[in-house]
């Protein structure tokens, strides 16, 4: 706000306007005591400007407040000069007076909301009011507001319960539960992420080239075979018999169409020697070794019957299970479950991560020394061996074992993808796999290596007998084996050709 003042003006402007002859408590510069605080003063805004004379005269500089004071429709501006800091030649007097409650009715015989105390001479020691006069009367009415020296505050210990509000220790144990909140589910938030995330998880079988390694086929189908002697390592009741006796009981034989691998079903209880310690049976692993391709089983006949537990499979057999173990084809006693296909692992892989196949989940964990042993299997349907499978000609058992994981394919007879029958084998064309072992769980590289192939037919032992009563076999395992050597008959595998692909 400027004012100009000029020595030659008869008349003076106003500074402000008459108050109220009933004032709102508003107008008189503060608001009430509340509680245990004291009066709230409305403090004004000061503005320094400087004040030239009309005639380029000498200036002064005063300082004007600018206060809102209410009306009948809101508030109004009214404003109040100080002792000027320079003054010449100024007809503005300014000067401090007692309050006039004369002018004021509303404000006599009142203490303005707060206490006043008497002074040293009797009288009460009221808020010092100022008015600001010119020449013609008084301009304004103003009145500061008591110091809070004089008020009487109730104790600290008890504020709390006067303005409702927590003590500092309250506050701050509620901040703290507030913060671990808060931390505890952005824990969580992230664990979540991260389990879903990694649930989801599934590797790229991008299309891989692959070219015929090796063959397996024919007359000469086991000379890349050695044949493995003595007492089953799975505690079976069988002797596996070397090449010669192999050939000599017809238990292995070859021709240019297929490979046969027998129990034998000569010796009976009247024999000699007879089979109270095992019958005679066999064991095969190819003299070459791999660590990764595409594998190809052509499997015309499954071998089946109560007591056997044959097995087309890969291992390292002498770095077991550190090397790991792949079982493409596996059954026990009758077989009508169908084909199962499972890895057998040292610690650390496990197939609780996602997963595109059509077989069943035995179970999830790999590791050898969990489940008994069970491994992490897979199961076919009833089709996919024993008699149903044997009766339709039997099929292709398709293996492909890469870094991004093991995964198994079965096709009918009648149901060979032509690229394999054409030896250019395009697994990314065959569809859902019917097991699948992703590397998501289970690094395949480290589990996995120096595997030969291997196919056998053992009798009883440790898988056969734990389900071998409710398999609906007579007697006991041992003594129906070695007792019944005509219950063999179809205990017998018969391969057209393996073939061994390597990626190009």
């Amino acid at each position: 706000m400027s004012l100009n003042i000029n020595r030659n003006l008869s008349q003076k402007s106003r500074l402000s306007t008459t108050p109220s002859l009933l004032p709102d408590r508003r107008e008189l510069g503060y608001q009430p005591f509340e509680y245990w605080k004291g009066p709230k003063p409305i403090l004004p805004r000061v503005v320094q400007q400087p004040i030239e004379k009309a005639n380029s005269s000498t200036a002064i500089s005063a300082r004007v407040e600018e206060i809102r004071l209410p009306n009948s429709s809101g508030y109004r501006s009214t404003a109040r000069q100080h002792q000027p800091t320079a003054v010449h030649h100024s007809t503005f007097p300014i000067e401090k007076v007692r309050p006039n409650t004369s002018l004021h009715p509303a404000l006599v015989g009142t203490n303005m909301g707060w206490e006043t105390p008497h002074n040293a001479h009797g009288g009460q020691a009221g808020p010092t009011s100022f008015q600001v006069r010119d020449a013609n009367g008084r301009v304004e009415f103003i009145t500061e507001p008591p110091s809070y020296d004089n008020q009487e505050l109730p104790p600290r210990s008890n504020m709390s319960r006067y303005v409702g509000v927590q003590p500092w220790y309250k506050r701050k144990r509620t901040w703290i539960i507030s913060a671990v909140v808060v931390i505890v589910a952005i824990i969580v938030a992230v664990v979540a992420g991260v389990l879903v995330t990694k649930a989801n998880r599934y590797p790229d079988y991008t299309k891989v080239n692959y070219s015929l390694q090796d063959t397996y086929a024919g007359e000469t189908f086991f000379d890349q075979f050695d044949y493995f002697t003595g007492f089953d390592p799975a505690q079976g009741f069988v002797h596996y018999v070397p090449k010669e006796q192999a050939q000599q009981l017809n238990l292995t034989s070859a021709t240019e169409k297929s490979a046969v691998m027998k129990v034998d079903t000569s010796v009976g209880p009247g024999s000699v020697p007879d089979a109270s310690t095992g019958r005679f049976s066999v064991r095969v692993s190819s003299k070459k070794q791999y660590d990764s391709g595409l594998f190809i089983f052509d499997v015309k006949h499954t071998p089946f019957g109560c007591g056997t537990w044959p097995a087309l499979w890969l291992v390292d057999e002498n770095e077991w299970p550190k090397s790991g173990e792949i079982d493409v084809m596996e059954a026990v006693n009758k077989a009508d479950k169908g084909n199962q296909m499972t890895l057998h692992t040292s610690d650390g892989c496990d197939m609780s991560v996602k997963r595109k196949m059509t077989g069943t989940t035995l179970q999830k964990d790999c590791f050898n020394e969990t489940n008994s042993n069970a491994g992490c299997g897979v199961q076919g349907n009833e089709a996919s061996y024993g008699a149903n499978y044997n009766a339709a000609g039997g099929g292709i058992m398709a293996m492909e074992w890469r870094k991004e994981g093991i995964r198994m394919w079965q096709f009918g007879r009648s149901a060979i993808p032509t690229d394999i029958t054409a030896k250019n084998p395009d697994p990314s064309s065959w569809g859902v796999a019917a097991a699948d072992f992703p590397n998501t769980g289970c690094d395949m590289g480290t589990h996995f290596r120096n595997q030969s192939i291997i196919a056998n037919i053992d009798l009883c032992g440790q898988l056969t007998n734990a389900v071998y009563a409710e398999s609906g076999c007579p007697s006991n395992c041992t003594d129906f084996v070695a007792n019944n050597p005509t219950a063999f008959k179809d205990a017998f595998w018969e391969f057209g050709a393996f073939e061994v692909y390597k990626a190009s």
